[in-house]
């Protein structure tokens, strides 16, 4: 009787997922930065200043998304809606160690989970 050989599958790349995610969160600060200048130079708005917080948001879970997909190969979109949920646990546990206030956390908080969830699987889709 023949032996079939089993492709030896391949564990899942945990460094590459949590570079992937500091990625994001370097990229975020660098973005956060400019955003900082602008409102400093140009006086942004509140609401324009916040907009801009969740494209930021979106972009970046995004990326992450796109290069878990391109990493992963199989199931992008669900490995792109991982680094997205993945980033906002982290953007989650930085608001209330920074001791924003409960009550401004809680009324974005499912609107932040769609966007980040959203943004990384589309990233994850289009790798």
């Amino acid at each position: 009787m023949k032996k079939m050989m089993r492709k030896k599958e391949e564990g899942i790349p945990w460094i590459m997922l949590l570079v992937d995610l500091g990625g994001a969160y370097i990229m975020t600060v660098l973005i956060l930065i400019l955003l900082a200048l602008l409102l400093f130079k140009v006086g942004l708005s509140k609401s324009t200043l916040g907009v801009m917080i969740t494209i930021t948001y979106v972009l970046t879970c995004f990326v992450a998304g796109r290069l878990a997909g391109k990493q992963m190969q199989r199931r992008r979109f669900m490995w792109g809606a991982i680094m997205g949920g993945a980033y906002f646990i982290v953007l989650f546990m930085i608001s209330i160690i920074a001791g924003q206030p409960m009550t401004e956390v809680a009324n974005s908080l499912f609107t932040t989970l769609i966007l980040c969830v959203g943004g990384g699987m589309l990233g994850g889709m289009l790798s």
